[in-house]
């Protein structure tokens, strides 16, 4: 079965850190680009970033110079580091592997930011 998996989700206070992680079967990952979603209360899911094998990464402009997307292709896991967090962050965000056809998700992981 595949695995993609979230976590480091969490509760912060504006101005402060989070670093989420999605760990993916070796399958998938050593051939995919990796990106990061998310999805606040009555809105639709949003492109946040991505990062493809070889290194290469994309951000939505309101993260840009606040996150940053990694992968450890040793761990088979791809990272957003989220920094200077504002309210306006606070959604549900997804992992996603993307081979074109299929794409794969995680479950979501929940960040709320504090004003």
């Amino acid at each position: 079965q595949v695995q993609l998996v979230e976590s480091g989700g969490g509760l912060v206070q504006a101005g402060g850190s989070l670093r989420l992680s999605c760990a993916a079967s070796g399958s998938i990952f050593s051939r995919a680009i990796m990106g990061w979603y998310r999805q606040a209360p009555g809105k639709q899911r949003e492109l946040v970033a991505t990062i493809t094998r070889s290194g290469n990464t994309n951000y939505a402009d309101s993260v840009k110079g606040r996150f940053t997307i990694s992968r450890d292709n040793a761990k088979n896991t791809v990272y957003l580091q989220m920094n200077s967090l504002k309210p306006e962050d606070t959604a549900v965000y997804y992992c996603n592997a993307d081979l074109r056809s299929p794409s794969f998700w995680g479950q979501g992981t929940q960040v709320t930011v504090s004003s």
